[in-house]
């Protein structure tokens, strides 16, 4: 019983010793839930705004808003030829760029059989240097150029080891990615600026903001252009020019291949937070003009707030267990 009583003694003791302190205690913790709770609401608000607002909402047309055309880089990649089919949908003509013009030549034509719109096609090899941007200015003459898509090379999402990476083939990815996307807004930026108007989208995935094993250039190169996105929107956002850098998660192929992976590259089916491209990029461009940072599809825009709240130490340590299990 002494050793009892002494116990209650000295616990006593320590709350009477404490008690000064509790009241601070309380207000700081009333305090933190209550940052958290504005956190909170905030964030379902920015929900409702950028993703169902604007489909409920009517708008001006696209071509009223931004222009006639769209010069789409990248557009064998699926997402981009989604997007594309998307501003044809709305009545956009639209300008494919690539390297290899047998990729979209059936999508263009669809498209124009579908939509009533004009394609053309421009193949272009930026390392050749300047005689690519020549052809793209040639194109785009006369034409009230609105929109330009820039897309991530699909590719890159398979696993790679930076060591192993051929320097050439290195090379190569930078010239498809970051340098293309830097040199096909410098060619259209100036039109838009002239005209006071225009978007540029720029598609990437979420790899740009948590770092994962084995996608390092994934990483880079995602990050690059959200940061492009993000740097030309403080830029030329006051000169009447939209930027938005899109950043979603998985999106699920017609072969049900992941597009733009962060997580895996194994097959994935389609669901909902695996969408198709025709479903993203019906989303995603109804939050044109509305966010400059999206992911573009509300699904992933729930799974993005999810990863926001895993500390970077847990992310790591769980990409170490994920890469030691495969």
């Amino acid at each position: 019983m002494a050793s009892v009583d002494s116990f209650q003694f000295l616990y006593g003791e320590i709350a009477r010793s404490c008690s000064s302190y509790v009241e601070t205690l309380a207000l700081v913790g009333a305090l933190y839930t209550a940052s958290r709770a504005i956190i909170l609401l905030t964030d379902c608000c920015t929900l409702i705004r950028v993703h169902f607002l604007p489909r409920m909402i009517p708008t001006k047309k696209l071509t009223q808003r931004y222009g006639d055309w769209a010069v789409i880089y990248g557009g064998s990649q699926t997402v981009a030829k989604a997007y594309a089919e998307e501003l044809a949908r709305h009545g956009v003509s639209i300008i494919f760029v690539t390297q290899d013009s047998t990729s979209v030549r059936d999508a263009a034509a669809s498209l124009s059989q579908s939509y009533g719109v004009e394609t053309a096609i421009i193949s272009v090899d930026f390392s050749l240097g300047e005689a690519g941007s020549k052809a793209i200015k040639e194109e785009m003459r006369g034409k009230d150029v609105g929109f330009l898509v820039n897309c991530m090379d699909e590719s890159l999402a398979s696993p790679q080891s930076l060591t192993e990476t051929p320097e050439q083939v290195l090379l190569d990815q930078v010239n498809r990615t970051i340098a293309s996307a830097t040199l096909m807004t410098r060619i259209v930026l100036p039109g838009m600026l002239e005209r006071s108007r225009g978007a540029v989208i720029n598609i990437s995935s979420v790899a740009c903001c948590r770092p994962l094993r084995g996608r390092v250039t994934l990483a880079a190169f995602n990050g690059y252009l959200d940061c492009f996105s993000r740097a030309l929107h403080l830029e030329y956002s006051s000169k009447g020019i939209f930027i938005q850098s899109l950043i979603p998660f998985q999106i699920a192929s017609s072969e049900q291949q992941p597009t733009s992976s962060l997580l895996s590259s194994t097959s994935l089916r389609e669901s909902w937070f695996v969408p198709k491209p025709e479903v993203y990029a019906r989303h995603a461009i109804s939050t044109l003009g509305v966010s400059n940072r999206t992911t573009g599809y509300w699904p992933h825009t729930l799974l993005y707030g999810l990863v926001r709240c895993i500390p970077e130490w847990i992310w790591l340590l769980g990409s170490r267990m994920l890469n030691s299990a495969s």
